[in-house]
């Protein structure tokens, strides 16, 4: 049976330095939760006290109604940003080394690797030792080791680092099949499309404070229309002054694209009126801030 991850109230501090504040989130049973932010900002520290290799000052991690135990985190699958594999071992040896440290006989641990590393394409390099594979290959066994042994949580620090789109498109398939088995999984990334694109909701963090959190369509201002014009010359500069234009960006004459962020009570049918007024107008439309927009405006 699975459950929820809750965090609850984490707080941390190094000495005077403060890592986190009052962090609090949950991912619920087959959800996908992108956890962002900046280098430093508190991603790896939450992430390592939900595992308990970390001490928080303050706070609780629960699965479910149940605080997180020991006992707990052997169904969790952890893959951490600096790789925790030995490099002269075995890939086929390590990984059911593991899985029998999370309680697999060897028999079915010996199962998993072969069904694992099928699956993430690595088959044929069960038998080479971790750092004779590319970094890509590595990462694709550290994956495998966090799922090796059928996980009810996944905790992963920075996945897709250092792989290349093929194997982007294997591991995003697999959280996503992980997910649609009720698992919660919880990633951060500094590959914001790739966040937008496969996760349910998003936890934006910065200097250890939650700053947002929701879907993307929830984090995008509601208080007016970001509008995208193609056509009329930016050097014209013909949107200056428009009623109900907050703020103009405009392109170079090339591109000959202008985007408008108005308010609310904007008239949409006056601005492209005025644009028309300048010039053929081959695009008019809303254009919603992407995850990459909306994170650096937060943080």
């Amino acid at each position: 049976m699975t459950h929820a991850l809750h965090v609850r109230g984490l707080a941390k501090s190094y000495g005077p330095v403060t890592a986190l504040t009052d962090v609090t989130f949950s991912v619920a049973a087959g959800e996908i939760f992108g956890f962002v932010g900046s280098n430093g900002a508190g991603k790896s520290t939450t992430m390592r006290i939900i595992l308990g290799v970390l001490a928080a000052d303050s706070g609780q991690v629960h699965l479910g109604d149940a605080p997180i135990d020991a006992e707990a985190r052997k169904r969790i699958g952890y893959m951490p940003e600096e790789r925790g594999l030995y490099p002269k071992m075995k890939v086929g040896d390590q990984l059911v080394y593991l899985a029998r440290l999370h309680g697999l006989s060897k028999a079915d641990a010996v199962a998993a690797t072969q069904r694992w590393t099928g699956r993430l394409g690595i088959a044929e390099r069960i038998g080479s030792a971790v750092n004779d594979l590319s970094l890509g290959n590595q990462q694709r066994v550290q994956l495998a080791a966090a799922l090796v042994h059928d996980p009810d949580v996944l905790v992963l620090d920075e996945p897709f680092s250092g792989l290349d789109p093929v194997a982007v498109d294997v591991m995003s398939e697999v959280l996503v099949e992980k997910a649609a088995e009720g698992i919660p999984v919880i990633f951060s990334s500094h590959q914001l499309d790739l966040v937008e694109r496969l996760c349910d909701r998003v936890g934006v963090i910065s200097d250890g404070v939650i700053k947002a959190l929701g879907t993307v369509d929830e984090l995008r201002p509601r208080d007016g229309l970001r509008l995208e014009v193609v056509g009329p010359a930016p050097s014209t500069r013909w949107a200056d002054g428009l009623p109900g234009v907050v703020a103009v960006d405009y392109g170079d004459d090339a591109s000959r694209r202008t985007v408008l962020h108005t308010d609310a009570a904007v008239d949409d049918q006056a601005i492209l009126a005025a644009a028309l007024a300048t010039g053929e107008v081959h695009r008019f439309a809303t254009d919603a801030p992407t995850l990459t927009e909306l994170f650096r405006e937060l943080v």
